[in-house]
C-alpha cells in the first residue's frame, strides 16, 4: 500500500472515531433528559452535603510524596515499550534501561537523605 494510501486509512479512522462520538452526544442529548434538582451542582461528599470548605489545602509534605509517586509511575510507562523492543535493540537497551534507572535510584536516595519518606 501506498503512503498516501495510508494516510487515507487515517483520515478515515480519524473521521469515523469523531462521527462516532458526536453520534453518541446527539443521542444523549436527544434521548435523556436533564432534572432539576436544588443541590445538584452543590460539592457533595459521599452522598451528603459538606459542612467543611470544598478548597482544602493539603499539608506540603504530602507534595514530596505525589513527586515520588509520579517519577516510579513514569519509570513503569517507560519499561513497558523498553521491554517491547529490549530483544531487538540487546545491550544498548539493557544499558539505556540502567542508566535511567540509576538516575530515578539517585533520586530516591536524595530523597531518603533529606527526610521525604519519614513519617510524620
Amino acid at each position: 500500500m501506498e503512503a498516501l494510501g495510508k494516510y487515507l486509512v487515517l483520515l478515515g479512522l480519524v473521521l469515523g472515531a469523531i462521527g462516532f462520538a458526536l453520534s453518541l452526544h446527539a443521542l444523549v442529548r436527544a434521548v435523556g433528559r436533564t432534572l432539576a434538582e436544588p443541590a445538584k451542582d452543590v460539592p457533595a461528599t459521599a452522598g451528603s452535603l459538606s459542612r467543611e470548605p470544598v478548597w482544602v489545602r493539603y499539608h506540603v509534605r504530602y507534595y514530596g510524596y505525589a513527586l515520588l509517586f509520579l517519577a516510579f509511575d513514569m519509570e513503569m510507562a517507560f519499561m513497558y515499550p523498553w521491554a517491547v523492543v529490549y530483544r531487538e535493540e540487546g545491550l544498548v537497551a539493557l544499558l539505556d534501561m540502567g542508566f535511567f534507572l540509576a538516575i530515578l535510584f539517585l533520586g530516591l536516595l536524595y530523597g531518603w537523605s533529606q527526610g521525604a519518606l519519614r513519617r510524620q
